[in-house]
């Protein structure tokens, strides 16, 4: 998760965040990486509560193993989709909001952009603080 956060500082010393109450997928020159730090924030969340489950062993109650199953779904699930927000948000600041004269003034970019889409893609498919 560090490359995410990496990418967000980044972003935020090239455009500081300000305040959007919408964004759209035209021109309107609004881009909040917003959603993509809430997103990544709630992979991590996902990836922590997954860690916490109790293991399922023998002893346990039929009611308390799909307890235990339920919430793992649901945990799995959540990271997944978020991390897929986090891609898409990245996605259109990549093709919407970056310019070439970014490029220029941070030869990085493309770079960090692109690692940050292997962290998200990674954090879909582990369970895993390294991926998330």
């Amino acid at each position: 998760m560090q490359l995410i956060y990496r990418f967000f500082e980044f972003l935020d010393k090239i455009k500081p965040a300000q305040i959007a109450y919408a964004h759209c997928d035209v021109p309107c020159g609004i881009y909040d990486p917003h959603l993509a730090q809430v997103a990544a924030h709630t992979v991590i969340r996902m990836v922590m509560l997954i860690n916490e489950l109790p293991k399922l062993t023998p002893d346990l109650t039929p009611e308390q193993r799909q307890e235990i199953l339920h919430k793992l779904n649901r945990y799995i699930a959540t990271k997944e989709e978020h991390a897929e927000v986090c891609k898409k948000e990245v996605r259109i600041l990549w093709g919407d909001y970056f310019k070439p004269e970014h490029l220029q003034k941070y030869p990085q970019l493309h770079e960090l952009v692109w690692k940050t889409m292997k962290v998200a893609s990674k954090a879909r498919q582990e369970v895993n603080m390294q991926a998330a």
